[in-house]
């Protein structure tokens, strides 16, 4: 019993410490999308300013389940430090295509961290990526689907006002 309370934690340091880096990127991915919707307000593109608010809010709510699932296996999360964040972005079309970017470059990271869990037979931490890998599948289709109306609307004349007004309706039903 001596021996079973020095194991401090169920984690392998290597695993504990990519998960820590996916804290990090997740607590990227909120800054980024915050100052997105800042720039879409400023731009006047109020539903665009509301969906970035909203990914904000929900890439750091994932942060935190990592964060969470670190500490309540006996490992220790980090709280990240974030930096280069850009406040300015070129187009209306460009901040979208950088979400798809940035859901792509998430997707690759949660792949990678499973790779690993696998490799190391750490089965408790791949089962628990299975939720986040599943919602990448989302985040990937949503940026896509909203790319697409500009192509098919295009930013125009009013363009820029349609495709605001129509990306609330982009949702993913999974089946």
């Amino acid at each position: 019993m001596k021996d079973l309370l020095k194991l401090k934690t169920s984690l392998s340091e290597d695993i504990e410490n990519i998960l820590n880096a996916q804290v990090k990127v997740e607590a990227h991915s909120s800054a980024l999308y915050l100052a997105m919707s800042s720039w879409c307000d400023d731009q006047g593109l109020d539903n665009s300013a509301t969906f970035f608010a909203t990914q904000a809010d929900e890439e750091r709510i994932h942060m935190l389940k990592i964060f969470n699932f670190i500490n309540n296996r006996g490992g220790r999360a980090v709280s990240p430090e974030i930096t280069n964040i850009p406040v300015d972005f070129e187009s209306f079309r460009g901040v979208f295509e950088q979400a798809l970017e940035q859901e792509m470059f998430v997707t690759e990271q949660f792949n990678n961290i499973a790779d690993k869990c696998m490799k190391a037979k750490d089965f408790v931490t791949f089962n628990f990526l299975q939720w986040f890998l599943e919602e990448q599948v989302e985040e990937e289709y949503v940026a896509r689907r909203i790319l697409e109306l500009f192509d098919v609307i295009g930013e125009e004349g009013t363009g820029r006002w349609e495709i605001d007004k129509h990306l609330v309706k982009v949702t993913f039903d999974g089946e």
